[in-house]
């Protein structure tokens, strides 16, 4: 079957992507590689958390300072969609996760950046969080007490007491024995998520909590209050412990990802889309025309144990990711390429340029920043400006512009390129078979 629209990458941008194009009534399939960026990350929103070369100072308002981004950076894709689209499609994202009952929220303060505790205590700019982690805005001024759990790898309650200290905020850690959770010798923060389901594992620790807990303190604790139950876990303990909990990310993987990644991959099953892990691009074909530019895809085909799988569609959308997403790859010599389309990169092709000198240079480094230069409607573009395929477009890490994990705008491009590129996508007529 020739569906509407294939979508390359699972990640936040492919499966938002996906969400976008189905609602519009699109036939809609997922092919991925993997599972995507969203298992490794905290679960929230980073808009615009730093300006580029100006990593020491927290950006309060992102979509105000977008005026400023343009400055240095005027490729970026929020300058392409401008505040007005960004807003709308970060709005459309947290619509579609209270539908979920995962419910994200920003701060009070309309348009600015939450100031959450990271894994090791330090303040990160968050635009969205979901519910679960909004109790721990370091704006707030109850006190805090960290508590972490005997044996329990990743997580470091005294180094993040000290750290909160250290910047002016009152914390103080404690520690559970991890019998209150679970018996096992040997488990990870999703295991014990998984554990956290059961109701009376959930009272147990809530008796825990309470021996521990001094008068007017809000609870920090790791992100693993459930998998399945979560929203019921967090409630309960909040109730039966009468103070603010919050969860705080974890290294990897990373629990408030996969709740997420789970939620929105079962929307699009309840919508009909399917979302198919282990499919690793490795070629495509082009409608034969007498006109060269630009060309019609007509298939992209995943490696199998047999001869290559082919997936039809009238409309592609690469959310493969960059770099570190995957999207791309490298070798020793200094080329740097898009792994499906062979789409050209802004990146430096020479290796002695992908690196500056300084390892935290205040600028970044070049390797990161590179990507897919595309038009105004995210068609991957060759040099003189021309559409490459006139059915292929692009959105997330792949896109040229941004340096995400340096400015904390991964999730932002990702939902708002997204969004954006789907509706170029379904405002193309649709043929039906």
């Amino acid at each position: 079957m020739t569906v509407d629209l294939l979508v390359i990458g699972a990640g936040l941008s492919g499966l938002m992507a996906a969400v976008s194009a189905a609602n519009h009534g699109l036939r809609v399939k997922v092919i991925a590689k993997g599972m995507g960026a969203l298992h490794w990350s905290a679960g929230t929103v980073d808009v615009l958390g730093y300006l580029p070369e100006r990593a020491s100072e927290p950006v309060d308002a992102p979509l105000a300072r977008l005026s400023q981004l343009a400055t240095t950076r005027p490729d970026h894709p929020y300058v392409r969609l401008g505040s007005k689209m960004l807003d709308t499609a970060l709005q459309r994202f947290a619509d579609l996760c209270n539908d979920l009952e995962l419910p994200y929220a920003g701060s009070s303060r309309s348009g600015e950046n939450l100031s959450l505790p990271s894994a090791i205590g330090a303040a990160r700019p968050v635009y969205f969080a979901p519910s679960a982690q909004l109790s721990g805005d370091l704006s707030r001024t109850e006190p805090m007490l960290i508590v972490g759990f005997s044996g329990l790898r990743d997580f470091y309650p005294t180094l993040i007491a000290e750290n909160l200290s250290k910047l002016g905020h009152s914390a103080r850690a404690a520690f559970l024995p991890i019998q209150l959770i679970s018996d096992r010798h040997d488990f990870n923060t999703i295991q014990l998520a998984r554990a956290l389901d059961n109701e009376k594992c959930v009272q147990r620790l809530a008796a825990g909590l309470r021996q521990v807990l001094e008068s007017g303190e809000r609870v920090g604790l790791p992100a693993i209050l459930g998998l399945e139950n979560h929203t019921a876990a967090l409630a309960y303990l909040q109730k039966q412990v009468n103070a603010p909990i919050f969860e705080i990310p974890t290294l990897p993987p990373s629990v408030p990802g996969i709740r997420l990644t789970t939620a929105l991959r079962r929307y699009l099953e309840q919508k009909g889309v399917r979302v198919e892990i282990g499919m690793e691009a490795i070629d495509f074909s082009v409608r034969q025309s007498p006109i060269p530019n630009p060309q019609s895809l007509t298939s992209v085909s995943t490696a199998t144990s047999a001869r290559p799988l082919e997936h039809r569609a009238r409309h592609i959308l690469l959310a493969s990711g960059g770099l570190l997403g995957g999207g791309f790859d490298s070798d020793a010599n200094g080329r740097v390429w898009e792994t499906i389309f062979d789409l050209p990169l802004t990146t430096p092709q020479v290796r002695s340029d992908w690196f500056r000198p300084k390892f935290l240079d205040p600028a970044g480094q070049p390797v990161f920043q590179g990507g897919i230069a595309v038009n105004r409607h995210f068609q991957p573009v060759s040099d003189s400006g021309q559409p490459l395929f006139d059915n292929l477009w692009v959105c997330g890490g792949a896109l040229a512009g941004t340096d995400p994990i340096r400015e904390r705008s991964l999730e932002g491009v990702a939902i708002s390129t997204a969004i954006a590129a789907s509706q170029q996508i379904f405002s193309v007529p649709t043929q039906t078979t």
